[in-house]
C-alpha cells in the first residue's frame, strides 16, 4: 500500500486502494467520448516470441476504452511482419503496424534524410518518434501512451493507470510519467535508478548547487520508467534523444516545454518485473554500463543549456560526490531489503558503483570532446513544416503495407 506523501515539484497520483478496473475503465469509456485514446508499443519482433507480449495482448483485448494501437515493429523480414499482423490481429482495437525495416517506411525515411531530419540512431527512441508521429497523422486520438513490450507483470490496470491523468478532461496534465516499486521475486531491482540516476542528481546539486531541473529530475520516483502518456499537442514540440539517454532526455524536454501543474507521475503497478539487462562489466559498449553513460552524457548536455560551466575537475567532483552518496543509498536500501525480507546482495551493490562512477567520467569525457553533439530527432512541428505532406504519406505507407498481405 502506498503513502500519500507529495515530495518534490511534481504531482504524485498514488495508488491508495485497489479500486476495482471495472470502475476504471467505466470513467475511461467516458473520457474516450472527449478524449480519444491511442498506445504505442515500440517493439523489436523478437518480443513476439517472447513470454510478456503475449498476456499483454490478452490483456488488451479488454481494454476498449483505447480506440488505436500503434505498434513499432522493428528488426522483422517480410514473413515476420505478415506473422506479426496475424499476431496482433487478435485486438479489438484499430491496429496499426509500421513496419519499420519495410521498403515503403525506408523510402519515407530517405525522404527525411535529404532534408536532414531523419533519426542517427536505430532502435527504441527512433521507433517511438515515428510511432508519435503516426499518433499525430490519425488526428482523431487526443491522448497518446506508450510503454515497453516485456512487461511481465502487465495487468489491465497498467494502461488504465497510465492513461487516466490524461485522459480526464478535468485535468490539467499534459505528460504523466508511470512509476512503480521495482520489486520482484523477492528482490530489489531497478539498479540503474537506485545505484546510478538518483545518487548522480543529488551529487549534481551539491556540486553545481541548486537548480530547478535537477530539483525537477530528482522529483521523479522512478524517472527511468519506459511508461509515460501525453497529450497529442505536446507531441508536435516534443524532441526525442535517439540513444540510450530516451528516458531522461524526454523528461528534460517535458521540463523545458511544460508548466509544473502540467506533469504529474502515476504509481501503474504493485510489482514489476521485465527482461532484466546485464551489468556488462566486461564490455562497456552494452548493458547497464552503456546505458549509465548515455544517461550521464544526456544530463550534462542539459546542464551545459542551463549555463552550468562543466570541466575535467568538475567532473572529478561530481564522481566523488557520487560514490559517497551512492555508498549511503546501499546502507538504506540494505535497511529497507531487511525489514521487508526482502534479498539484498551488498557485495554485488557495491560492486556496480565502480563501473557507474566510470561511467560518470566516460560520459564527461565524451562532453568535452564532442560538445555540440545534438542527439535529438527534430520535432514532429519541424518535419511537418519542411514536408507538410508527410503525415499523410505515412498513413499511406502503412495501409499500403497492411492492405498487401
Amino acid at each position: 500500500m502506498a503513502d500519500f506523501f507529495q515530495n518534490g515539484v511534481i504531482t504524485t497520483l498514488h495508488k491508495l486502494r485497489d479500486r476495482p478496473i471495472e470502475s476504471l475503465e467505466a470513467e475511461l469509456t467516458e473520457f474516450a467520448k472527449e478524449r480519444p485514446m491511442a498506445l504505442i508499443l515500440p517493439s523489436l519482433y523478437s518480443e513476439l516470441e517472447g513470454e510478456a507480449l503475449p498476456q499483454i495482448i490478452e490483456h488488451l483485448t479488454q481494454a476498449r476504452y483505447i480506440s488505436d494501437v500503434i505498434v513499432g515493429l522493428d528488426r522483422a523480414n517480410e514473413a515476420q511482419y505478415r506473422h506479426a499482423q496475424q499476431f496482433f490481429s487478435v485486438l479489438p482495437q484499430h491496429t496499426h503496424i509500421l513496419w519499420n525495416d519495410g521498403e515503403r517506411l525506408r523510402d519515407l525515411d530517405r525522404q527525411l534524410y535529404t532534408e536532414g531530419l531523419s533519426p542517427q540512431h536505430e532502435g527504441k527512441g527512433r521507433n517511438a518518434w515515428f510511432c508519435f508521429g503516426y499518433a499525430l497523422a490519425l488526428e482523431h486520438c487526443e491522448a497518446v501512451a506508450l510503454h515497453d513490450c516485456d512487461i511481465l507483470t502487465y495487468d489491465r490496470s497498467f494502461p488504465a493507470r497510465l492513461f487516466y491523468p490524461v485522459a480526464n478532461p478535468t485535468f490539467s496534465f499534459e505528460f504523466c510519467k508511470g512509476y512503480y516499486a521495482r520489486i520482484y521475486d523477492d528482490k530489489l531491482s531497478g539498479r540503474l535508478t537506485r545505484l546510478f540516476i538518483t545518487p548522480l542528481l543529488r551529487a549534481l546539486k551539491k556540486v553545481v548547487g541548486a537548480m530547478d531541473y535537477l530539483e525537477f529530475m530528482d522529483s521523479f520516483r522512478y524517472p527511468l520508467s519506459g511508461e509515460f502518456s501525453l497529450r497529442k499537442d505536446f507531441i508536435k514540440s516534443l524532441r526525442i534523444p535517439g540513444d540510450w539517454g530516451l528516458e531522461v532526455g524526454v523528461l528534460s524536454e517535458v521540463y523545458r516545454n511544460l508548466s509544473r501543474h502540467q506533469i504529474c507521475q502515476v504509481d501503474i503497478a504493485d510489482t514489476y518485473d521485465h527482461k532484466h539487462q546485464s551489468l556488462s562489466a566486461e564490455d562497456r559498449q552494452g548493458g547497464l554500463v552503456k546505458m549509465s553513460t548515455e544517461i550521464a552524457k544526456s544530463v550534462f548536455r542539459k546542464l551545459a543549456t542551463e549555463g552550468i560551466p562543466l570541466s575535467p575537475e568538475c567532473f572529478r567532483s561530481i564522481k566523488a560526490s557520487y560514490f559517497r552518496i551512492a555508498l549511503e543509498c546501499i546502507e538504506q536500501y540494505y535497511y529497507d531489503a531487511k525489514i521487508n525480507g526482502l534479498q539484498f546482495d551488498r557485495h554485488t551493490e557495491e560492486g556496480s558503483l565502480d563501473l557507474f562512477a566510470q561511467s560518470i567520467m566516460q560520459a564527461g569525457e565524451s562532453f568535452l570532446a564532442n560538445p555540440m553533439e545534438a542527439p535529438f530527432i527534430p520535432n514532429w512541428n519541424r518535419v511537418l513544416s519542411a514536408i507538410p505532406d508527410f503525415d499523410e504519406q505515412m498513413r499511406d505507407a502503412v495501409a499500403a503495407d497492411n492492405a498487401s498481405s
